[in-house]
């Protein structure tokens, strides 16, 4: 299960943010107080027991526009002010590392899987009943927090922590890398994200590295051609921050971890410890 090819687009670009963080001169504590927090356990109650001393984490990529003004929503394409005020999961994970920390295995959550919603109060202060719907109308309706409860009560597994990755920050990454190279096989003309690009290489800026994982319109693949595409481009992204032209340039890796840090927040039991062992399980 640690193929890389088995790893999400967001869960790679997780680790990678670990893995370079540890071995840079800025240290991985400084790069872990740094990281924003999540109350994402906040209020949970009947949660399931802790059978041993495996860990869970669940990894979610977010596409809040949170922080975004309506001309950023307009020139990133995702989506209109009305979609602007929630935010939905377009990514879910759940990571298992083995009670000895010596295995990892990894099981990608389809956004649209039926699940029944808890009871939960909404935004306003209205009571709302358990309902079923897709279980990343948790994540738009209640946050961290409710997507941990629906997970856990459909499936009986207890969450340790948390980690979300937004694609906004993605955006700032891949331009303080200088852009991010990719091979296409065929053209691409996506009508949903107005992406075009002939076939051939191509080094892509935030923005059209965005629409090149969210593209799912143009090869009749649906989301099975856009896993195929994020995992690609995770592998050269990775390649990319871990190459000496980023570890070597304290410039280029500050500016890095900066954007990194504006793309990750995780929950505040989140250790050090943690941090190292999610990265060497899954490297």
């Amino acid at each position: 299960m640690k193929s890389p090819r088995l790893i999400r687009f967001f869960t790679i670009l997780s680790i990678s943010i670990v893995a370079v963080s540890a071995i840079t001169w800025l240290g991985l504590g400084r790069i872990t107080a740094a990281i924003p927090k999540v109350d994402a356990f906040g209020g949970l109650k009947d949660r399931p027991k802790k059978e041993s001393s495996a860990v869970n984490y669940l990894v979610v990529g977010s596409d809040t526009r949170e922080g975004l003004s309506k001309a950023e929503i307009k020139r990133l394409r995702v989506g209109g002010t009305e979609v602007a005020a929630g935010k939905r999961s377009d990514t879910m994970l759940l990571i298992h590392i083995s009670k000895k920390r010596d295995k990892a295995a990894i099981i990608s959550i389809p956004r649209d899987t039926y699940a029944l919603i808890p009871e939960h109060t909404s935004s306003s202060g209205k009571l709302i009943p358990a309902t079923h719907s897709k279980i990343n109308s948790a994540y738009n309706w209640g946050g961290a927090p409710l997507l941990i409860q629906t997970f856990e009560s459909m499936s009986g597994l207890r969450i340790d922590h948390y980690v979300e990755i937004n694609f906004v920050g993605f955006v700032r990454m891949v331009d303080a890398l200088g852009g991010v190279t990719i091979c296409t096989k065929r053209s691409i003309d996506d009508p949903k994200s107005h992406l075009v690009l002939p076939a051939g290489t191509h080094t892509l800026d935030g923005i059209d590295a965005l629409k090149y994982v969210r593209s799912r319109q143009f090869d009749g693949l649906g989301d099975l051609g856009r896993m195929k595409r994020q995992q690609q481009f995770a592998g050269a992204m990775l390649r990319k921050a871990t190459s000496a032209g980023v570890l070597l340039n304290p410039v280029a890796l500050v500016d890095f971890l900066n954007s990194a840090l504006s793309s990750v927040s995780t929950d505040p039991g989140l250790k050090q410890g943690d941090m190292l062992t999610l990265a060497k399980q899954l490297r």
